[in-house]
C-alpha cells in the first residue's frame, strides 16, 4: 500500500545530483498521536524505540499522506538500493521582521532579482516562508511550481550580463537582511557532537538492545560473572567508538571553524563598502578582493581583476590557478553555459586561498558571492565527510540473515523447553526464565562487535605500513577487489616531468630536434619566446611557484622572471608580469617580455594562452600551449606540418608527454582593455611552433606491483588525463598490456548534420609488429581465453570524447568494451566518476588509485579509494597512502581478505559455540537440568571470549593468491562447514548423553561426589540417600552433565583451531602466538579440570565422580571428533580444485554480469570489430556525468 503511495504520489528533490532523494508529504493527526503515545507508556518505551529504527513507521502511525503543500511533516527516501528513510518537520521562517524598503509596495518582489525563488517562496500577506532542512542544506517551498527548492545560491539561470548588471554594484541593506533571514547564516558548522548524544544513539543500536535484554536474564538466572564481563567489554567496545567518534567530530569541527570567522569587504547599494564577518554574507554580494591573502568563506565568481588562488584543499594539489573575470557579454544563455565545461576558471571555491590579486584600472578586483554556506564546494567536501555513502556488502547483510536463523533455532528452542517443563508441570516462571534461556544460548550476542575486532586490527597493521583509514568497515571489501583503476602521472609514473627536447616547425615542416639538457642554449625565436611566457607561474615569497610542467619548460630557456616591475598603461596601474633573459641564456634582441593577459588551463579545454607584449614595442602576441591535437585545430593549416600526426605519434607511441606551442600577432589597437578580450575569437588562425617533448618515467615500484596484481588474476586500468598514445606505450612498458597483445583504439564520433554517431575499431600498431589480419587476431581470441575467461590477447583503449559519446549513442555496447578495456585517456574527472560506476554496474568490485589531484569523485564512488596525496582532499577518499607509489595497492587487498576472512572465521565460529551450548542445554533439558554457573563461566568467558579477541590477530599471507576469498557467509562452502560441524556436534554430544546411562555405575539421582581412594569403583548411592543436597546442585549435579561438559568445552576448541585457517589468504595458525598459546592453556585447563580428582574442583565446577575409563572413552570421542573436523574442513571444504570440479560437473556458471559478457563475447567469432566502422541507429541513452569538482592539472 504505502509502496504505491511512493510510486504514485512522491517528487524527487535534487533530481538527477548525487544526493538525489524521493519526498512524500504528511499531516500530523492528534487522535493518532494520542494512541502512539499511550503505546510509548504501555510498551514500557519499546514502541519508541522501534520508531526511532524505523523513522517512516513513526510517520505512518503518526501521520495521515496529504500534498507536500499542506505538510507539516515530509518524509524523504533515498533513490539508491538501501532506500533509507529520514522524517523532517516543516518549519516556518518569518521575514516581517526585516524592515520593507523604503516607499516599497508591499505588494511587490521583496528581492530586486525577479528571477530569484525567494520571491517564489514568500507567502502573502503573512511575510512567510516554508522551508525543510535536510543534510546541512535548506529547502524553500516555491509556490509558483509547487515543490521544494534549494536556496543558498544564485540562479543558474542568470546570464553573464544579468550578474554584472544585477550584482555588480552590490545589494541593498534591506535585500541582504531577507536573503539572510531566508538562506541562513554563511557558515560550515560542524557540531561536536556531545557524549551523551553518541551515547544513546550507540547504546540504542538494536544490537546492544538485544544484548542487555540476554544479560537481564542471565543476571536474574544469578549468571553474574559472565554477564559482568561482557558489560565491561561492551562498556570499553561502546566508549572507544563514542571516543573515536567525537575525535573525528572535533577535527572536522576544527578543519572547518577557521573558515567561518573571516573578515571581508563588502559593496552594498548607497552604504558603500564596509567590513563584515564572512558568516553574514548572501548570495549576490559583492565583496572586494584587495590584495591581502584571504581564505575564501564562500563560492564566489570573479567579476572584474584576476586572481591567484592555491585549490590544494579541494583538488590535493598545492599549485596556483589563474582566475579571470566573468566576461560581460550579450548572451542570452546561462552564464555556466556560455562558459561551457570552462566557468570553474571564473570561480573562486570556498576553502581555496587567494595568494595574489591583479586589479585593473577600475580599482581592486571584484567578485559577487555565489553559494554559501554547506552549498560551496568545501561544504560539499564536509558533507561527504558527515554522511557518507552506505558500504553495500553482502559481509553485513548475510550477518544479519544469520542472526535471524539463529533466532529461528532459537525460537524452536523455546517450544521445545515450553513443552518438556509444562509436561512436568514445572512453576510458569521457571517455564519463562528455562524457555529464553535456551532462546538467548543460540544467539551469541557477541557476532556484531567480533565482526569489528578482525578489521580494527587490520586497520592497526596497516596503519604500521603508512595507510590510513577513515571508513574502516571499508576494509573487508578491499578483500574482494578485482579490478583496480590506476591514475597515471604521479601514480604510476614520477611526479616530475624531464625536459627532453623540442622539435620547432618552420614553413610547415618540422626542423632539427634540440635535445635538453644541452650545452648551447636555446636560440631566441617563437618558440623561445612562447616557453618563456605561456605558463600561469606565480612569484610567492620569492620562490617561483606552479605547475610542474611550466616549471620544467621555463627552466629550459634560462630565463628569469621579474616581478616587480610594474606595467603603465592608459587605464593606471597594471599589476604585470615580466620575464627576462637571465645570464644563461641565448642573447635576445628584446629586453623582456610583459605578460598582460592570461586564458588559463582547463581539463576540459586542454589549452591556455597568454597575451604578452615585448617590451618597448607596440605590437601584441598571444602564444597557445595544449595538447598537441587541440592546438593543431587552432593553427592555419599552412603552419602545420604534413607529417605532424606522424611525428607526435612517434614520441607518444614512446611514452614521451608530447606538448605543442603555437603563437599570433594580436592587432589590438591602443588603450586595449584586455578583460573584455574574447578568448574564441583571440584563439584563432595561429601559427603552429612546434613540439615540446617531455620524459614521463614509470616509478620503479609501478611494474612489480602490476605483476603481482595480475598473477593475482586482478585486472589493471589505466585512467589519465593524459594522452591516449602516451598512456597506451606506458601501460605496455608498465605491464599492463602484455607483449604480443593487441590494442584496439576505439574512436567514437557525435553526429554531424545527417550523418550519425559513429564508432571505428582501429588496429594499434604495436612497436615490434605492423598489423594483424583481423581473422587472426580473432582466432588468437578463441584460443587464449582461459575457462575463466579471464586472460585475454586483446586491449581497448579509447579517449574521454569517445567514452562521452559511447555512453550517448552506443550504451549497449559499453559492457563489451569495458570488459577488455585498459586504457581511458583524455578523462576529465567527472568521467573518471562515471567510469568507476560503470565498471560497478557490471559487478566488478572497484579499487581506485590516484593522487587526489582530479580523483576525488572516482575516489569516493570506488569501493576502496586510496589516495597518495597528503592534502586535506584526501578526507573524501576512504584509505589514504603516506608512500607515494602505487605498493598500497597490493598491501590493502592482502589485508582486506586476510580480515574479511577473520571475519568469516569467528562467524563461523561463534555459531558452532552457540549450536553446541544450545544442543548440550537442550540435552539436559530433557531431564530438567542444566550446566553450572562456572561451566558456563569457563566456555563462555576462558574459551570464547578469548579466542574471539586473538583469533583475528593472525596477519595477512606476504603473496596474493590467484583468486579470492568468499564474498557473503551465505555461500555453499560455508554453510556446509557450519552444517556439518553441527552434526559431529550433535551426534557426539547425543552419544555421550545416551551412552552414560548404558554404564553399570549411573544413577539417575546421584550425590556422590568423591572418587574412592582407588578410583576404579564408585558406590552408587540410594536416590535418597543424601538429604542434605540443595535444589541448586540437583538441578546441576548429574552424570550427564558431567559427560557433556568436557563434550562441549573441548568441541570450541576443536572449532576455533579447526576454523583458524592459514594460507592462503593468511599466515598459519602457529604465527600467531597468542592464539596458539591461548588454545593450548585452555586445553590444558579443560582437561585438568576433567581429570583432577581434587575435591574442591568436583564442588567448585559440580562435578560428579566418573571412572577413568569413562573419562578416556570421552577423550576418545573428542579425538575422533576432530580428526573428522579437521579433514572435512582442510580437505573437502578448503579444497579450491574440488569446488572447481563439482562447478564444472554440475555446469555451475558465475552470475557475475562481467563473467556473463566474457563468456557471451568468447562464443561471438565477430568479436573484436577490427578496423571496421558502425554508425548508430538512434540515441541508445543519455547519461548523467556527475558534475563534482572537475578542475584537473592535466592529469
Amino acid at each position: 500500500m504505502e509502496e504505491k503511495l511512493w510510486k504514485d504520489r512522491c517528487v524527487l528533490l535534487n533530481k538527477d545530483e548525487e544526493n538525489e532523494l524521493e519526498i512524500l508529504g504528511y499531516k500530523t493527526q492528534g487522535w493518532r498521536r494520542a494512541l502512539c503515545v499511550a503505546g510509548y507508556f504501555l510498551s514500557f518505551g519499546a514502541l519508541l524505540l522501534l520508531f526511532y529504527w524505523k523513522p517512516e513507521w513513526d510517520v505512518w502511525a503518526n501521520c495521515i499522506h496529504c500534498s507536500l503543500e499542506d505538510a507539516d511533516v515530509v518524509l524523504l527516501r533515498t533513490t539508491d538500493e538501501f532506500q533509507r528513510y529520514t522524517r523532517k518537520k516543516v518549519t516556518w521562517i518569518d521575514v516581517s521582521t526585516s524592515a520593507l524598503p523604503v516607499g516599497s509596495n508591499a505588494g511587490g518582489p521583496l528581492v530586486a532579482d525577479k528571477d530569484s525563488v525567494i520571491n517564489r517562496a514568500i507567502m502573502k500577506p503573512q511575510l512567510k516562508v516554508r522551508c525543510i532542512q535536510v543534510q546541512k542544506i535548506r529547502y524553500i517551498w516555491d509556490f509558483s511550481v509547487k515543490e521544494f527548492k534549494k536556496v543558498g545560491s544564485l540562479e543558474d539561470s542568470n546570464t553573464c550580463h544579468g550578474i554584472h548588471h544585477k550584482f555588480g554594484a552590490g545589494l541593498t541593506s534591506e535585500e541582504r537582511k531577507i536573503r539572510q533571514l531566508v538562506c541562513g547564516p554563511n557558515a560550515i558548522e560542524v557540531e561536536i557532537r556531545p557524549i551523551w548524544k553518541l551515547l544513546f544513539k550507540e547504546i540504542l543500536n538494536p544490537f546492544y538492545v538485544f544484548q542487555a535484554f540476554t544479560l537481564t536474564l542471565w543476571l536474574s538466572q544469578g549468571y553474574t560473572e559472565y554477564s559482568v564481563a561482557i558489560i565491561i567489554l561492551s562498556i570499553i567496545s561502546i566508549g572507544l567508538t563514542v571516543y573515536d567518534l567525537r575525535q573525528q567530530s572535533t577535527k572536522l569541527h576544527d578543519l572547518v571553524e577557521e573558515h567561518n570567522k573571516v573578515q571581508v569587504t563588502v559593496c552594498t547599494k548607497r552604504e558603500g563598502c564596509k567590513e563584515l564577518e564572512s558568516r553574514y554574507l548572501v548570495p549576490g554580494d559583492m565583496i572586494l578582493l584587495d590584495g591581502k591573502k584571504l581564505s575564501l568563506p564562500c563560492d564566489a565568481v570573479l567579476i572584474d581583476g584576476s586572481c591567484v588562488v592555491n585549490e590544494g584543499m579541494l583538488t590535493g594539489e598545492s599549485i596556483p590557478v589563474t582566475k579571470t573575470p566573468l566576461p560581460l557579454t550579450e548572451s542570452p544563455m546561462p552564464w555556466k553555459t556560455h562558459s561551457m565545461e570552462d566557468y570553474r576558471r571564473h570561480v573562486l571555491f570556498c576553502g581555496t586561498e587567494v595568494i595574489q590579486t591583479k586589479p585593473t584600472g577600475r580599482g581592486p578586483a571584484r567578485a559577487v558571492v555565489l553559494q554559501t554556506g554547506f552549498n560551496t564546494a568545501k561544504g560539499d567536501l564536509v558533507r561527504s565527510i558527515l554522511y557518507p555513502k552506505p558500504v553495500n556488502f553482502k559481509l553485513y547483510r548475510d550477518a544479519f540473515k544469520f542472526i535471524v536463523g539463529l533466532s529461528v533455532i532459537g525460537v524452536l528452542g523455546l517450544i521445545y523447553t515450553v513443552c518438556v517443563f509444562v509436561s512436568h508441570k514445572k512453576p510458569v516462571s521457571d517455564v519463562v526464565s528455562m524457555a529464553l534461556l535456551l532462546l538467548t544460548v543460540a544467539v551469541p550476542p557477541t557476532i556484531p562487535a567480533a565482526l569489528t575486532t578482525g578489521t580494527i586490527y587490520a586497520q592497526r597493521r596497516l596503519k604500521k605500513k603508512m595507510i590510513f583509514c577513515i571508513s574502516p568497515q571499508r576494509i573487508n571489501i578491499c578483500g574482494e577487489i578485482n579490478l583496480v583503476c590506476f591514475d597515471k602521472t604521479g601514480t604510476l609514473t614520477e611526479d616530475g616531468l624531464d625536459l627532453w627536447g623540442i622539435i620547432p616547425s618552420e614553413g610547415g615542416g618540422f626542423q632539427e630536434i634540440h635535445k635538453f639538457p644541452s650545452s648551447t642554449p636555446l636560440p631566441w625565436g617563437p618558440v623561445c619566446g612562447a616557453m618563456a611566457s605561456c605558463h600561469s607561474m606565480v612569484v610567492l615569497d620569492k620562490k617561483i611557484q606552479g605547475d610542474p610542467l611550466d616549471l620544467k619548460m621555463f627552466e629550459g630557456t634560462h630565463w628569469e622572471i621579474d616581478d616587480s616591475s610594474m606595467v603603465q598603461d592608459g587605464a593606471g596601474a597594471l599589476n604585470t608580469f615580466i620575464v627576462r633573459p637571465g645570464p644563461k641564456a641565448s642573447s635576445a634582441p628584446v629586453e623582456g617580455i610583459a605578460i598582460l593577459h592570461q586564458f588559463p588551463f582547463s581539463s576540459g579545454l586542454q589549452r591556455m594562452s597568454v597575451v604578452s607584449q615585448k617590451i618597448g614595442e607596440e605590437q601584441y602576441d598571444l602564444y597557445m600551449k595544449g595538447a598537441p591535437e587541440i592546438v593543431s585545430s587552432f593553427c592555419r593549416e599552412e603552419t602545420v606540418p604534413a607529417n605532424f600526426l606522424l611525428e607526435l605519434k612517434m614520441y607518444t607511441s614512446q611514452g614521451f608527454r608530447v606538448i605543442a606551442l603555437a603563437h599570433k600577432v594580436l592587432n589590438l589597437g591602443e588603450d586595449v582593455d584586455m578583460s573584455n578580450l574574447e578568448r574564441e575569437e583571440a584563439e584563432s588562425g595561429l601559427e603552429f611552433l612546434g613540439l615540446l617533448v617531455m620524459e614521463n618515467r614509470l616509478k620503479e615500484e609501478t611494474k612489480p606491483v602490476l605483476q603481482e596484481l595480475a598473477a593475482a588474476r586482478i585486472r589493471s586500468v589505466m585512467v589519465t588525463g593524459d594522452n591516449l598514445q602516451t598512456a597506451v606505450t606506458v601501460a605496455r612498458n608498465a605491464g599492463m598490456i602484455h607483449t604480443g597483445s593487441k590494442v584496439i583504439l576505439v574512436e567514437a564520433n557525435e553526429p554531424e548534420g545527417s550523418t550519425p554517431a559513429s564508432i571505428a575499431w582501429l588496429l594499434a600498431e604495436d612497436g615490434k609488429a605492423n598489423t594483424a589480419a583481423p581473422r587472426e587476431l580473432c582466432a588468437n581470441t578463441e584460443e587464449k581465453i582461459t575457462l575463466e575467461g579471464e586472460t585475454c590477447n586483446y586491449h581497448f583503449a579509447m579517449d574521454g570524447k569517445s567514452y562521452q559519446v559511447i555512453i550517448k549513442h552506443f550504451y549497449n555496447l559499453l559492457p563489451k568494451i569495458l570488459v577488455n578495456a585498459t586504457v581511458f585517456a583524455r578523462m576529465s574527472p567527472g568521467q573518471k566518476s562515471s567510469l568507476v560506476e560503470e565498471f560497478q554496474k557490471l559487478n566488478y568490485y572497484v579499487g581506485m588509485c590516484g593522487d587526489g589531484a582530479n580523483d576525488c569523485g572516482a575516489l569516493k564512488m570506488a569501493h576502496a579509494g586510496i589516495s597518495l596525496s597528503e592534502q586535506e582532499a584526501s578526507v573524501a577518499s576512504p584509505f589514504t597512502s603516506q608512500i607515494p607509489n602505487i605498493q598500497c595497492v597490493p598491501e590493502l587487498i592482502r589485508e582486506g581478505r586476510a580480515a574479511l576472512v577473520a571475519s568469516f572465521a569467528v562467524v563461523k565460529y561463534l555459531t558452532l559455540y552457540g549450536m553446541i551450548q544450545f544442543v548440550g542445554t537442550a540435552l539436559l533439558f530433557w531431564q530438567l537440568q542444566i550446566f553450572g554457573n562456572h561451566q558456563y563461566l569457563i566456555q563462555d568467558v576462558i574459551i570464547t571470549l578469548l579466542v574471539c579477541l586473538t583469533m583475528s590477530l593472525t596477519e595477512a599471507y606476504p603473496k596474493l593468491a590467484p583468486y579470492r576469498p568468499p564474498g557473503q557467509l551465505i555461500s555453499p562452502p560455508l554453510l556446509l562447514s557450519i552444517t556439518l560441524n553441527v552434526c559431529f556436534t550433535v551426534a557426539m554430544q547425543t552419544c555421550g548423553f545416551l551412552l552414560v546411562k548404558q554404564q553399570p555405575w549411573y544413577v539417575a539421582l546421584a550425590s556422590q561426589r568423591h572418587c574412592s581412594l582407588g578410583n576404579q569403583t564408585v558406590s552408587p548411592t540410594s536416590p535418597g540417600g543424601n538429604s542434605t543436597s540443595s535444589g541448586a546442585q540437583s538441578s546441576v549435579l548429574s552424570y550427564e552433565d558431567t559427560t557433556l561438559w568436557p563434550l562441549s568445552s573441548v568441541n570450541c576448541i576443536i572449532v576455533a583451531f579447526v576454523f583458524s585457517k592459514g594460507k592462503p589468504f593468511r599466515k598459519p595458525i602457529y604465527t600467531n602466538y597468542v592464539f596458539s598459546v591461548l588454545l593450548t592453556l585452555q586445553l590444558a585447563i579443560c582437561l585438568f579440570l576433567f581429570f583432577a580428582d581434587i575435591d574442591a574442583v568436583y564442588s567448585g565446577m559440580q562435578f560428579l565422580c566418573t571412572p577413568v575409563i569413562w573419562r578416556v572413552y570421552i577423550l576418545l570421542m573428542l579425538l575422533v571428533t576432530f580428526c573428522v573436523s579437521f579433514f572435512t574442513e582442510d580437505v573437502i571444504l578448503q579444497n579450491k580444485h574440488l569446488w572447481l570440479l563439482i562447478k564444472s560437473w554440475s555446469g555451475y556458471q558465475s552470475n557475475s554480469q562481467y563473467r556473463k559478457w566474457q563468456r557471451m563475447l568468447q562464443r561471438d567469432p565477430s568479436w573484436p570489430p577490427v578496423n571496421t566502422k558502425d554508425f548508430a541507429a538512434k540515441s541508445m541513452k543519455e547519461i548523467y556525468i556527475n558534475p563534482s569538482y572537475e578542475h584537473s592539472n592535466e592529469d
